[in-house]
């Protein structure tokens, strides 16, 4: 029923928890795990990079690197892609030009204004995604 695994992160504490699920779901299913990260674009991104001052694409590059090491160590079948765009619309849009049976990314678990405000690409995947999503909470 599932063969075909997208699990997105950005390589943050919530994302490093997805991967952890992805991983495991992907081994027990038999899966291909499909990793991608989006290097962002869009109306918050240039305050994230004068925040942080680095390179969003390398830290994407590391994100999918990141989250695919574990599961190659697993024996897993694993292929990685780094996207530049809108966080949600590229997640959505691989999802919907490949095979994916099955989404699994991070959520920061955002309420009221900040979610407004800043929005959720978790959010916004869910709601637009082609295949069933997992969301993995940051914390317990």
């Amino acid at each position: 029923m599932y063969d075909d695994c997208l699990l997105a992160t950005d390589g943050s504490d919530g994302a490093r928890r997805a991967t952890e699920h992805a991983i495991e779901l992907a081994d027990r299913l038999e899966a291909t795990l499909h990793v991608v990260s989006v290097a962002e674009e869009g109306p918050h991104s240039s305050e994230k990079r004068d925040r942080m001052r680095s390179d969003p694409e390398s830290e994407a590059a590391e994100a999918v690197e990141a989250a695919a090491a574990p599961a190659r160590e697993r024996n897993l079948e694993v292929t990685t892609t780094v996207l530049e765009g809108v966080p949600q619309e590229k997640i959505v849009a691989f999802a919907e030009q490949n095979p994916i049976d099955l989404l699994v990314l991070g959520t920061v678990g955002r309420s009221g204004l900040d979610n407004l405000v800043v929005g959720s690409v978790a959010e916004e995947v869910v709601r637009n995604a082609p295949a069933p999503v997992v969301t993995v909470r940051e914390r317990e």
